[in-house]
C-alpha cells in the first residue's frame, strides 16, 4: 500500500489556516487530511485508520480465523473490531469492550466497563461463551509530550492487557497490542516468550512512518495446567 508520498502529493496537501486553532491541532488536522488511510476508511465505513493496521498484521499473521472468539480491549470507536467480526465470521463471536460509549457494530457485542475492573475477565469470556482464542490492544494512555513517562504509560497499559489475556485465552491463544518503540520492557518479554510460543514485534505500512507506534504480537499461548 502506498504511504501516500508520491505522485503528485504536494499538488494535494491541504493546509488548515484557521488561526483559532493551536498549532498542534492544525498539525494534527492537516496529518488527518492529507492521510490516504483516513480517506480510504472513510470511503470503506470503517470507524477507524487503524483498522488497516489490523487488516495488515492479520492478513500476515492469520490469527483472526473464521469461527475464533475476540476480545477488542479499549475498543472504541470500532475500527478493530469491525476487522475481527469481518475476519471471524457469523460462525465466531467478538466481544468489544471501553471505558467510553461505542456506537453498535454489526456481529460485535459490546460492554461499556474499565477492562481493569475485577469482573472484566469473566463478564467477557461469559459473552463469549467461554475462552477467547485472541485479544486485541489497541490501547494507548493520553499522551504527555515526554517521552519516557509516555512509554512507561503505555507499557503500563500493555503489561494489565497481557495480564488481562492470560487470564482469558484459550490454548493456542493469540495477543496483540500496541507498544512503542524505546524497547518493550525486558521483564515483559521474558513473561510472553514463557507463556506465548512465539513473540515478535511488527510495524505495519498503515502506522505513519513518524510514528514511535509497534505492535507487539504473541501466538501460541501455553495455558497454566
Amino acid at each position: 500500500m502506498s504511504g501516500g508520498k508520491g505522485g503528485g502529493s504536494r499538488e494535494l496537501k491541504v493546509r488548515v489556516k484557521d488561526k483559532s486553532k493551536s498549532q498542534s491541532s492544525r498539525r494534527w488536522l492537516e496529518r488527518q487530511l492529507n492521510d490516504p488511510y483516513v480517506a480510504r476508511a472513510k470511503r470503506e465505513g470503517l470507524r477507524s485508520r487503524a483498522a488497516f493496521k489490523l487488516s495488515e498484521i492479520d492478513g500476515k499473521a492469520r490469527f483472526l480465523k473464521k469461527g475464533a472468539r475476540v476480545i477488542d480491549l479499549g475498543a472504541a470507536p470500532g475500527g478493530w473490531s469491525q476487522v475481527a467480526a469481518k475476519r471471524v465470521g457469523s460462525e465466531g463471536r467478538v466481544v468489544a469492550i471501553d471505558v467510553l460509549p461505542m456506537p453498535p457494530i454489526a456481529g460485535v457485542d459490546f460492554v461499556q466497563l474499565d477492562f481493569l475492573d475485577p469482573s472484566a475477565p469473566q463478564t467477557l469470556k461469559a459473552m463469549l461463551g467461554g475462552p477467547a482464542d485472541v485479544v486485541l490492544s489497541d490501547m494507548a494512555a493520553n499522551a504527555t509530550g515526554h517521552a519516557r513517562t509516555d512509554h512507561l504509560k503505555i507499557m503500563a497499559l500493555v503489561e494489565a492487557a497481557a495480564e488481562f489475556a492470560r487470564e482469558v485465552l484459550a490454548p493456542g491463544g493469540a495477543f496483540l497490542a500496541k507498544v512503542l518503540q524505546g524497547g518493550t520492557e525486558a521483564s515483559l518479554l521474558t513473561a510472553l516468550k514463557r507463556d506465548f510460543r512465539q513473540v515478535k514485534h511488527v510495524k505495519p505500512a498503515a502506522s505513519r512512518a513518524d510514528s514511535a507506534e509497534l505492535y507487539l504480537l504473541a501466538t501460541g499461548f501455553r495455558a497454566s495446567a
